[in-house]
């Protein structure tokens, strides 16, 4: 769930954010995310991050710094060090509403800005930062071109990200004179710095800096060939998993992720612990996810239940089918969705059951079809949806066999 939120910084100009809340109450613990220079809270990282940390049951703020997106105040009044007091501010507030940030995360010159922000953010136990400079003085290669005739003029105009931005002296002395890195050994809190090799923009020397100069607990995690924006959905997700899993080792009361399951080729391999309740790790065929119980079943919503995870199955096969279906026999169709609930009935409401004492399993699927279709193919298509495996499998007799290993 996303919701818009509003605060004002200490100069009385009004910020805009949005909350990601998780399914699951109360959540694990509140992030703040800090974004990318001139970029704004809605950058397809930070919105990716945010969703992903919320799936993992974080309550994530991400906002627009003061002069961009849709908060207010004009960018050429400010600097590094106001973009610092905007996170300060956006902590207070977030613990005026009760729920105090114990995470703070920051991408690119965010990132260094949380760096500089954790030492008056009390409540925050564990920093993060994703393709971060040591220093702001780092974005001053991003305006070299721009740099003689802004200390001549006292401003000029740059284009960065392909929009234009007034930058002024005051800017560029900020970022200058403001040292980051020298304050990391004082940090006192845990320290996760993400950042690719492949980082055109802030090489990962920056990265290097900052690790080298902060105490334990660190740790460094490579994004392999990320760019620097992120851009790719899969590595926004990653460096995602990988906050929530780190994070969970320092923030307390938060109940850390279980172990992986491991890996069985053909098999779905579930590994579970007395003390994680309903929460369990799954591994099918190699790929990792989580399952739980939704909190009026006595779980923590962390992942999708055991009946969630059979009518994804009968879901998923059905749009493969006729996916399939439709390209081998030439029929236009886009695309499909499929939308499957599962409950528990009364036999005797079932007119096309067998049976008829007792409660019986009943799915629902809704079918909704894109593409230039007739009467002709959407009928077909819906007699193919039928013919899809798991369709078959849960209709035809079912034997399992089990076995103690």
């Amino acid at each position: 769930m996303q919701q818009n939120i509003n605060f004002e910084n200490r100069a009385g100009q009004m910020l805009a954010g949005v909350l990601h809340a998780p399914d699951a109450t109360p959540p694990r613990a509140c992030a703040v995310f800090a974004h990318c220079f001139t970029c704004t809270k809605n950058i397809r990282a930070a919105v990716r991050i945010a969703d992903a940390l919320a799936g993992e049951g974080f309550a994530v703020l991400r906002f627009d710094f003061t002069g961009l997106g849709q908060s207010e105040g004009d960018f050429s009044e400010t600097g590094f060090s106001s973009n610092v007091d905007d996170l300060v501010d956006a902590a207070a507030h977030m613990s005026g509403r009760g729920q105090p940030p114990a995470l703070l995360i920051g991408h690119s010159l965010g990132g260094t800005a949380v760096l500089a922000a954790a030492h008056e953010i009390e409540s925050a136990v564990a920093v993060a930062t994703i393709g971060a400079p040591a220093n702001p003085s780092h974005v001053l290669n991003l305006i070299a071109d721009e740099l003689e005739t802004i200390e001549s003029a006292g401003s000029a105009q740059a284009r960065l990200g392909g929009q234009p931005f007034r930058i002024s002296q005051a800017f560029v002395e900020d970022a200058r004179t403001r040292s980051v890195s020298e304050n990391l050994r004082s940090l006192r809190k845990a320290l996760l710095v993400m950042h690719s090799p492949v980082d055109e923009t802030v090489s990962i020397d920056e990265a290097a800096q900052i690790y080298r100069r902060a105490l334990h607990p660190k740790s460094f995690v490579s994004l392999d060939d990320a760019d620097h924006l992120l851009t790719n959905d899969r590595d926004a997700r990653y460096a995602a998993r990988i906050l929530a899993a780190w994070a969970g080792r320092y923030i307390e009361g938060v109940a850390a992720a279980p172990d992986r399951a491991r890996y069985a080729a053909g098999a779905a391999v579930v590994d579970g612990r007395r003390d994680d309740g309903f929460l369990v790790a799954v591994n099918a065929n190699g790929h990792p996810l989580l399952g739980d119980e939704p909190p009026d079943k006595g779980g923590s919503g962390r992942g999708p239940s055991p009946y969630d995870l059979l009518s994804a199955a009968l879901a998923s096969c059905t749009v493969m089918t006729l996916n399939f279906f439709a390209g081998r026999e030439k029929i236009p169709l886009k695309g499909a969705e499929v939308s499957v609930r599962h409950e528990r009935i009364h036999a005797e409401d079932c007119a096309e059951c067998e049976s008829s004492k007792g409660r019986i399993d009943h799915f629902t699927r809704a079918i909704s079809l894109e593409g230039d279709l007739d009467d002709e193919h959407k009928a077909l298509l819906l007699k193919i949806a039928d013919r899809c495996p798991v369709h078959r499998t849960l209709e035809n007799e079912i034997r399992i066999s089990t076995e103690l290993t």
